[in-house]
C-alpha cells in the first residue's frame, strides 16, 4: 500500500501552480497524495489578487485559519507532508498542534523564521540561497534543524525543473529504501 503524502500550495494556490503538475507526476505513483491549495484552506478570496494582497492576507489570520482546517481534516492519519512557501509555515504550525505527521519537506517556507520551536518529527528544509525570507544559518542551529541551501536560487526555487525532479527523488527514496537495522 502507498504511503500518503498531503501536499500544500504555495500562497498562489492552483491560480499560479502549473508547475505542481510536476511534482504530482513523478509522486502520483509512489504516494496516495492528498493536495490543498492554501488559499482555499485561509478561505482567502480576494477580487485583486496581487502579491501583497494575498501576502496580508496570510499574515493577518490566513496562516492560523488554514492551520486550524488542515489540524481539522488530517487529525488521524500520519502521513508525509510536502509544502511550498506558506504552505510550508501552515504545514510546519500544524506540526507542532500535534497533526499526525510522519515527516515534512518544507521548501522555500516563509515565516518559519519566526518560530521558536521545531515539529517532533523527520524535517527537510530547502531554500534558494538568495531567498530573502528564509531562515538565518543562527535559527537553524538553535532549533537544531538542517536547513540545505541551494546556490544562485531565490525564493520560487521550487518552480525549477531541476528542483523538482531533486526533491521527488529524495521523496521516492524516503519511502522505497528499507533501512537495515544493525
Amino acid at each position: 500500500m502507498a504511503e500518503r503524502l498531503v501536499v500544500l500550495s504555495d500562497m498562489w494556490g492552483v491560480k499560479k501552480g502549473q508547475w505542481i503538475t510536476s511534482y504530482l507526476g513523478y509522486l502520483q505513483q509512489y504516494f496516495d497524495i492528498v493536495f490543498y491549495d492554501c488559499q482555499q484552506l485561509a478561505n482567502i478570496s480576494l477580487t485583486v489578487n496581487s502579491g501583497e494582497n494575498l501576502h496580508n492576507e496570510f499574515v493577518s489570520g490566513g496562516i492560523d485559519t488554514a492551520v486550524a482546517h488542515l489540524v481539522k481534516k488530517e487529525k488521524t492519519i500520519p502521513s508525509h507532508y510536502l509544502a511550498f512557501s506558506t504552505g510550508g509555515t501552515i504545514a510546519w504550525k500544524a506540526a507542532l498542534k500535534g497533526i499526525p505527521m510522519k515527516s515534512l519537506y518544507a521548501i522555500s517556507a516563509t515565516r518559519i523564521r519566526f518560530e521558536l520551536d521545531c515539529p517532533n518529527n523527520k524535517t527537510t528544509l530547502l531554500y534558494g540561497a538568495n531567498d530573502a525570507y528564509r531562515p538565518s544559518d543562527s535559527w537553524a542551529l538553535d532549533l537544531n534543524t538542517p536547513m540545505e541551501l541551494i546556490p544562485n536560487f531565490g525564493h520560487e526555487l521550487y518552480t525549477d525543473e531541476k528542483i523538482i525532479g531533486k526533491v521527488c527523488q529524495e521523496l521516492i527514496e524516503s519511502v522505497t529504501t528499507k533501512r537495515v537495522q544493525v
